[in-house]
Parts: structure tokens; C-alpha cells; sequence
């Protein structure tokens, strides 16, 4: 991964997936699916399909030598359906031909019949038919029943949040490409090298160690190539191990929006109790959330969900339920925050119910209850450290809550037709991969004689500036310019068992292994420094390209340290290996300690409401953040800001849409809306906190990927207390996301 990057991604020159030159002989894939939700197949005739011009062969269950099954959690995915379909757009066949327009043609070839069945849709009637995936998981902690008796003031109600479409700029896409002895090379789009060559493996009756995964770099994800990416490797691998001819798959936009999942769609129901003082003492929540078709990783974002329901919150009853719905959709998969986002909207709906019943500000009921270092979360782990009072605090001083609010008073009192309104919003997000197992990396480093180091790691670059830290963390360690050091691409031959990029852990896990090695090189190179020295090994550093004897520079430089050390026959290359420590979690009791630290904040989030349009705008989003400390302030301001467009996005602009048939409405551009420049707030502040430096974060820098998306709720309610200006609207029932057809429909006192 070169160090210009941006640059190249500026100008366009960038190398993915569609970019690689095509070995001669490429042939090209496109898939067939589903035109219904739900039915039994009763025939495929892909005959016509075959004999059309181009084509190569056309591919269905039966042509697959392995496992039909590409389910990673649970074993519920075929590859290609046989029997039965569940969702509109699951994969049937696969034609490839000498081009991709032939082989999309080719599609209209095939002939089939399908035996509809009824469909569902809607996850509430799923878990009353009782067709869940896996079984209904409570966390709980105090006695909730028992506390409700003890409560001045109780409000219940409900929350359904919408879905979301990834739309990263590179569609999914695969290049497979046959080599001696039954082996087969991959370029995938994936953000889990290892979970496509172990799928791949699988579907091909064949070792791992015969499929070698590599990635360049991703487009984009967001969560949405964790999982599903490695369906369209495994059929690309599919084609060219039976045509042992390389075969290139890249959906295009409509059909990826078509046959992806996306963020799931929750509908919750909730119950909040406060005493006298405003504090809480008991919070009930049961989340339906809706899983799609199959399983993907729907039953790890639910637990996520769970962790994350109180958010910064300490609250000493709790009792959270969650249920994964299995319904006629695609399946729903990860997306940035994991399950986060719909829960912690669920609480904040909550508390802005208790404060406009209690008649107070929602900001001042969210201060009053901020978790304290110590207090416990409903799973067990404790809150380390001060960040959730000090962000909160210092947000509401910085950005003057409390005048900003006056002001909007008398400015809505004033004003007839523009309004505006203020909401406050924390958040306190685990970091870590919720399966312990996860939380493991590998590294491999090679100087070479020149003095120039090349660095092998499982963390995928997706336009998250991961590599830019690692560069920045070898560079550190090693003592070196940055310019000296190459992070290669990420491939499944020099590093194995990866984890996936994801959780928002990848610079922690591959980070801290990368330091590892780089610790066990260094020391190797401090002996040979220090015999040339003729000095004791623990006075020798090496800083700024040079060795340096205490606090004096010598005449040794690194590239002659380098030369000294390979005339020696000392090993230049290490491997290291980290897992997170102290991480653990019991399923059984659910309890344990399932994050490594949590990254805390706060948003002040100001809206304008145009009510007689019906039309809202977010004027400013005013952030104070803990990155810890930070090993690239750039990137993680991009992150930060790029993070709160697109929760904006969610809670406020992107509408998923399905016809009664299952089909997807909004599948293009012109139909999915999704935040522009003129969408986006004028004014995104962020500002750092101080000293938050975490024992779990490689080099104290915290994570940064997904914790600020949450801000963007702040958007939803902002709105909301504009609306608020004109008419009363009801608390008990949130539904996300807040549209201009909805505010209209608000305003009008639908």
C-alpha cells in the first residue's frame, strides 16, 4: 500500500478489483436470481442460456463439487439455491461468457418456475410465528420488576429504525484465476480475506492452503463486504475451477443493491423508569430485529445491540431482550456501528419521552444519569475512566447548550415558519470483536539490505488511513522515516487466520502485532549496534535513521546497521503474533468483559426546520471526541465527520423501501437518497479530549472507525424538538428515519 495513496485516488489511478489487468482468457460472470420472496423451485432450465453467443457454461447447485453452503455463523446459506428460495435476488445460477454484456444477456435466456409461497416481511410477525434464528438473548442486571414499584415516573413506547444501503463506490467484486496443482488465486473486494478462502475451500472440496485470497485495497464497505463479499468469490472460484479459466464477477449498482443486505431494520418497544430526582432506575427494551432470509452475521449484531442499550447511561435495573427475525429479505448484514445505533437510539427516544413529560430538557436527565468510572454495564464489564462526564461536560460548556437553547426559544417564538431546534447527544461504544475468538492478529516484517521495510498484516485498507497508521506505528518503532516502509497488500500466503477489518479493531489488533515484530527486529538490531559500538545493548536506541549511544548520535546509520546485521547472519525478517488480553464473555450467564476499552463523546447537534415546506436542514454538529491519543489527527477528524454524515444519513434521509412482493423500490440513485455536499450539516466541529489514554489501545491511540456514526442520532432529535415548536407530537412512537415526507405528515399531526 503506497504512501501515495491519496494521491492516486485523486487522480484516479487507483488499482481495485475491475482495475486489474484481466488475464488473457478472462471470462466474465453474471448471476441469476430470484424474481420472487418465497417459493419452491420447480424448474431451471438454463438450456437457451447456455447456447447463447459467448457463452461459456451456465452454473447451478448441482455443479458445485464441495458444500453448498457459504452460511459463516450458521449453516443456512447455499451458495446457489436449489430447492427453495428466500428472498427476491438469491442466487440460482451463474452464466459466464466472453464478455460481461453477453453473459448479463444470457440471463434473459433462462428459463424458471417457481411454486410461490406466502411471505413475511415484518419481523414482529416473524417472532410470532416464531420463525427466529437462534434463540431470544435477555441481559439483565438489579431487579427490574421490583423496581418499578420504586419509580416517580415511568414512559413506555416504541422505535422502529430503518435499514441503510452501504453504497461504497466499488461494488462487489471478484477475479479468480486457476494455477498449477489445483490451486487457485483470488482478488476479492472483501474485508475477510480468510472467511473467502475458507468459504471458497469449502465449495470446492479443497485444502486452504490451495486458495490464496488477496486484497489490494477495498472501495469502501462500511460492514457490507465482512460477510456477503465472499458469496461472489465463491462464485467466481466456482466457474473458474470448473472452466479452470480465470472469471471476473462485479455486480453492477442496480443489482448489488438488489441481492446485498443492509443495516437491519429494528422495531423495538421500550419502558423507562425515573425517581423523583430525575434519576433512572429501571429500563426494559425488547429489540425485533429483522435478520433477512439467513443468518450472515445478524446474531452478532444483536448481541452488539445488547451491549449497547443503555449507552452512556448508568442505570442499576435493566432487562434487554433481543430476537433475530428471520423474514423474506435479503439478509441484513454488518454495517459501521454493528447493532449499535439501534439500540441507542431506543434510550434516547426514551429519555427525551421522560424529559418532555417531566417538562424539562432532555440534556439535563442524559447529564444526571452519565456513566461514572466504576458503574457497571448490564453485562457485566465496568466503565474505566471519566470520558463519558467529561465529554458531556465539556460539550455542553464548549458549545453553550444552555444559552444556544434560550436563544432558540425566543427565536421560534419570533419566527412563524422557520424553526429550530437543539438535541445533546452522548455515546459510549465498546471496542473489540463481541466473539472473543476474534481478537487475534498476525504480522509479518522483512527489512531488506537497503534498509527498507516491508510489512505484512490482516488489516484490509478501505479508505479508513489503516495503513497510514501502521506506518506510522512501524516508523515509531522501528526509528525510521516513514517513506522507508511498504504495507503490502493484504493476502492470505503471508498472513493466515486473519480476522476480519472490522469492529472498528483493525489498527489495534495488527497494530499491536506489528509492534510486536518490530519489538523482536529491534532488538536483534540494538545487539549488532551495540557490538560495533562496543557499548552494552541497553544504551543503544535508534531514532531519526540513526543509532543513537544515551543521548548522543553515533556514525552507525540505520541502512549500515542493516548491512551489518544481514553480514552477520542475523535474521531480518519476524513474525509475531497478539490477542487481546482480559477479554472474555459467558454466553450461559451473559456476563464478562467483551471489549478491550470504550471510545465515549458528545454531540450538540442544531437543526432548521423550514414548517411550512416541511423541509429540515442540520445547520451544525458540534463534536467532543476521545480518540485517545491521536497517531493521525487528519485521519481520524475525516473519520469522525464522514461517520456523522452518514448516522445523519440514516436517521434522517435513507428510506429502504420494499413493494408488497418483496422487491426492492429504491435500487437505484435516483430512488435511494443518500447525503451530498448540499445535505451535509454547514459546520462540523470536532474536538479532541485530552489525556484519554487507554491501556487496551495500541499506542493510547483508540479506535475511531465506527463510535462517531452515533452522533448522527443527535440529528433525529433535533428535528424532532423543531417540530416540536409548531405542534405537539407524540413520544410513544419513533420512527426512524425522520423524511421530509414525514415531518410533513408530523407537522400536519399524523
Amino acid at each position: 500500500m503506497s504512501a501515495r495513496d491519496p494521491i492516486a485516488h485523486v487522480r484516479a489511478e487507483t488499482c481495485f478489483v475491475d482495475d486489474i489487468p484481466e488475464p488473457q482468457g478472462t471470462l466474465y460472470a453474471a448471476v441469476f436470481g430470484s424474481p420472487v420472496a418465497h417459493g419452491v423451485v420447480c424448474v431451471l432450465d438454463a438450456n437457451a442460456a447456455t447456447a447463447a453467443p459467448g457463452v461459456a457454461a451456465v452454473f447451478t447447485a448441482g455443479d458445485i463439487p464441495g458444500e453448498n453452503q457459504v452460511g459463516s455463523m450458521v449453516a443456512d446459506q447455499p451458495l446457489l439455491a436449489a430447492d427453495r428460495v428466500r428472498y427476491v435476488g438469491q442466487p440460482l445460477a451463474i452464466v459466464v461468457a466472453d464478455t460481461p454484456t453477453r453473459a448479463h444477456q444470457a440471463l434473459e435466456n433462462i428459463t424458471l418456475t417457481i411454486d410461490k409461497r406466502p411471505a413475511v416481511f415484518d419481523p414482529r410477525q416473524a417472532a410470532e410465528n416464531g420463525d427466529l434464528i437462534g434463540l431470544p438473548r435477555t441481559i439483565a442486571m438489579g431487579n427490574v420488576d421490583a423496581a418499578w414499584s420504586q419509580c416517580a415516573t415511568i414512559v413506555s413506547g416504541r422505535v422502529d429504525s430503518g435499514g441503510q444501503e452501504h453504497l461504497y463506490l466499488e461494488t462487489q467484486a471478484a477475479l479468480a484465476i486457476p494455477r498449477p496443482c489445483d490451486s487457485m488465486h483470488i482478488f476479492s473486494a472483501t474485508q475477510s480475506p480468510s472467511s473467502v478462502q475458507r468459504t471458497v475451500a469449502r465449495v470446492l472440496a479443497c485444502p486452504m492452503h490451495a486458495i490464496e485470497v488477496e486484497v489490494q485495497r477495498v472501495g469502501g464497505a462500511f460492514g457490507g463486504k465482512e460477510d456477503q463479499a465472499t458469496t461472489w468469490a465463491a462464485l467466481a472460484a466456482l466457474a473458474a475451477h470448473r472452466l479452470q479459466r480465470p472469471v471476473k464477477l462485479v455486480l453492477d449498482r442496480h443489482a448489488d443493491m438488489q441481492m446485498t443486505g443492509k443495516r437491519h431494520p429494528y422495531t423495538s418497544d421500550y419502558r423507562l423508569g425515573l425517581d423523583a430526582d430525575g434519576r433512572f432506575l429501571a429500563f426494559q427494551a425488547t429489540y425485533y430485529q429483522n435478520a433477512g432470509a439467513v443468518a450472515d452475521l445478524s446474531t452478532a449484531v444483536l448481541e452488539r445491540s445488547l451491549f449497547h442499550a443503555t449507552n452512556s447511561y448508568a442505570i442499576a435495573n435493566v432487562r434487554v431482550t433481543g430476537m433475530c427475525c428471520r423474514t423474506h429479505l435479503p439478509p441484513f448484514t454488518a454495517f459501521r456501528g454493528f447493532g449499535a445505533p439501534q439500540a441507542m437510539v431506543v434510550i434516547e427516544a426514551a429519555i427525551v419521552a421522560a424529559a418532555e413529560t417531566l417538562n424539562v430538557p432532555a440534556w439535563t436527565l442524559q447529564q444526571k444519569n452519565l456513566l461514572h468510572g466504576g458503574d457497571a454495564f448490564p453485562f457485566g464489564m465496568r466503565m474505566q475512566g471519566d470520558t463519558p462526564q467529561r465529554s458531556f461536560d465539556a460539550a455542553v460548556s464548549r458549545f453553550h447548550v444552555r444559552s444556544r437553547l434560550a436563544d432558540i426559544e425566543r427565536r421560534n417564538a419570533a419566527s412563524t415558519f422557520v424553526k429550530r431546534g437543539l438535541a445533546v447527544m452522548p455515546v459510549c461504544f465498546g471496542i473489540a470483536f463481541t466473539t472473543t475468538m476474534l481478537n487475534q492478529a498476525g504480522a509479518l516484517v522483512h527489512v531488506f539490505v537497503d534498509g527498507s521495510v516491508s510489512v505484512s498484516t490482516a488489516a484490509v485498507e478501505i479508505g479508513q488511513g489503516v495503513a497510514t497508521k501502521l506506518r506510522r506505528m512501524v516508523a515509531t518503532a522501528l526509528g525510521i522515516d516513514p517513506t522507508r516502509i511498504r504495507i503490502e497488500n493484504t493476502s492470505t500466503a503471508r498472513v493466515a487466520n486473519m480476522s476480519p477489518t472490522a469492529a472498528s479493531s483493525a489498527a489495534d489488533l495488527n497494530g499491536a502485532a506489528v509492534r510486536l515484530a518490530c519489538g523482536t527486529l529491534l532488538q536483534r538490531l540494538k545487539t549488532v549496534a551495540a557490538g560495533i559500538q562496543g557499548v552494552p545493548a541497553g544504551q543503544v536506541t535508534i531514532r531519526d535513521g540513526r543509532v543513537w549511544i544515551d543521548d548522543a548520535p553515533s556514525p552507525l546509520v540505520w541502512d549500515a546497521l542493516v548491512q551489518a546485521a544481514h553480514r552477520q547472519r542475523v535474521d531480518l525478517s519476524a513474525h509475531a503474533f497478539y490477542a487481546t488480553p482480559k477479554l472474555h464473555y459467558d454466553r450461559q450467564r451473559e456476563k464478562g468483559r467483551p471489549f478491550a476499552y470504550h471510545v465515549c463523546g458528545t454531540a450538540v447537534v442544531e437543526a432548521r426546520l423550514d414548517a411550512l415546506r416541511g423541509t429540515a436542514s442540520i445547520e451544525s454538529v458540534e463534536i467532543v471526541h476521545d480518540a485517545g491519543r491521536s497517531l493521525d489527527p487528519l485521519v481520524d477528524r475525516g473519520q469522525v465527520e464522514g461517520a456523522v454524515v452518514q448516522g445523519i444519513g440514516w436517521t434522517i434521509l435513507e428510506e429502504l423501501m420494499v413493494d408488497p412482493d418483496g422487491r426492492l423500490l429504491t435500487d437505484t440513485l435516483s430512488t435511494y437518497k443518500v447525503p451530498d455536499l448540499d445535505f451535509s450539516p454547514t459546520t462540523i466541529e470536532v474536538v479532541f479530549l485530552d489525556d484519554t489514554a487507554d491501556p487496551g489501545a495500541v499506542m493510547a491511540s483508540k479506535a475511531v472507525g465506527e463510535p462517531p456514526l452515533m452522533y448522527g442520532i443527535g440529528a433525529y432529535f433535533a428535528i424532532r424538538a423543531a417540530i416540536r415548536a409548531v405542534r405537539d407530537v407524540p413520544a410513544e412512537r419513533i420512527r426512524l428515519p425522520l423524511t421530509h415526507a414525514r415531518i410533513l405528515q408530523l407537522l400536519e399531526g399524523e
